[in-house]
């Protein structure tokens, strides 16, 4: 068993029992090809709850300062995760998000950029669209509904994925296409409230 599996196990075995994730949507999930996962974001645990409940394995940026230590700094790569500088245009960071893309695996972003203070979906930054676009990847939108309660059910959902082709022929904005993908986090977070 690689790295990635052990620790989706084992975070899986953390986390069910206190927050027993009721996950809707996987149907949706393309089997094959470069995926972007967009979803909202609420807290702090939203990057390995989505890591769990995907069923292929995701990629994710991490802020670069938490490769600088020590405990983290040779488990983060095992577990897909890459740096990222943050309030810099990160040209490392977007070539490899691109390549991870276009090589046919899973990416996840939170298109907000930042957790919401008020559990709301914010506005989306035209990095999501820039990915969507340039990655040769559809997006799979995906709506985390909370709140982290322990023993609370916790919605994880996927919704059908928005395929790029049509919106790279129409030559599309980023700012367009990050518009549509927020849209469709929203109407999952509408159609889904607990």
């Amino acid at each position: 068993m690689n790295l990635y599996k052990f620790a989706k196990s084992l975070v899986w075995t953390a986390l069910y029992p206190v927050y027993r994730f009721d996950i809707k949507g996987l149907e949706h999930f393309p089997k094959t090809g470069g995926i972007l996962i967009c979803t909202n974001h609420i807290d702090a645990l939203d990057p390995p709850v989505v890591g769990i409940t995907s069923p292929r394995p995701v990629h994710f940026m991490a802020k670069e300062e938490l490769f600088n230590m020590p405990i983290l700094k040779p488990l983060l790569p095992k577990v897909n995760a890459f740096p990222v500088k943050r309030g810099l245009s990160d040209r490392e960071a977007l070539r490899r998000a691109l390549a991870i893309l276009k090589g046919g695996d899973v990416m996840g972003i939170f298109p907000e950029g930042t957790r919401s203070k008020n559990g709301e979906l914010g506005k989306g930054f035209s990095g999501a669209g820039f990915f969507a676009l340039k990655g040769e990847a559809d997006v799979v939108p995906c709506a985390i509904i909370g709140p982290y309660k322990p023993f609370k059910r916790l919605k994880v959902v996927y919704g059908e994925p928005i395929i790029m082709q049509p919106y790279r022929d129409q030559k599309a904005s980023a700012d367009e296409v990050t518009t549509v993908i927020m849209e469709r986090i929203q109407k999952l977070l509408d159609e889904n409230k607990v």
